[in-house]
């Protein structure tokens, strides 16, 4: 955590580090279905010309490939790595850019926390009233559907997260800072795939 970061942090560092962690272990298990889906879909390509049979591997696929988009997201906001919309706002500087940004970071946060609240609704529900999927396999719903209601709740936590350190006068963490030299733009638009 840089200098100016901690001075503004609101949490205590163990909060704070707890709260990191989190972010970084629901992009480990992200990383995790994603090689889950690698799997299962190498399972199905070199199963079939030797007659093996994986049932419902599309069905796991693509729950895992849910899981792994929804699991992502808080780490890669906290990372600098979410598309945002910098056009409009990097035209702004001083107070009327932190009063946008801290706008920002409220709607986003109101919207997660809506999305996360209908999210583990839907989960509870699932379970509630033992729903199956249709599929080869029989699997209870609120299975896979449970790798997207953490992921959304963890996006929520780190959109609330970030918007408390916005109104306690904190930069925004989840923007990289300019880069220093042309060597470090080269190589952050190389790392970015563009």
């Amino acid at each position: 955590m840089s200098t100016a970061n901690a001075r503004h942090s609101i949490f205590p560092e163990w909060l704070r580090q707890t709260l990191d962690g989190l972010y970084l272990v629901s992009g480990w298990l992200a990383g995790l279905f994603l090689i889950a889906i690698f799997v299962i879909m190498l399972s199905l390509s070199a199963g079939r010309p030797i007659g093996l049979d994986v049932p419902a591997g599309d069905d796991f696929a693509s729950w895992c490939m849910a899981a792994t988009a929804f699991l992502g997201l808080a780490h890669t906001f906290r990372s600098g790595e979410l598309i945002r919309m910098g056009l409009f706002i990097d035209r702004f500087s001083g107070v009327v850019r932190k009063v946008i940004e801290i706008a920002c970071a409220a709607i986003g946060a109101a919207a997660m926390l809506y999305f996360a609240w209908y999210a583990v609704d839907m989960v509870w529900t699932s379970w509630k009233f033992n729903d199956i999927s249709q599929g080869v396999i029989p699997v209870p719903l609120w299975i896979p559907q449970l790798g997207m209601a953490v992921g959304v709740v963890v996006l929520a936590i780190a959109f609330v997260d970030e918007l408390l350190h916005l109104l306690f006068g904190g930069v925004p963490r989840y923007e990289k800072p300019a880069p220093k030299s042309e060597e470090e733009m080269i190589e952050r638009i190389m790392e970015s795939g563009a």
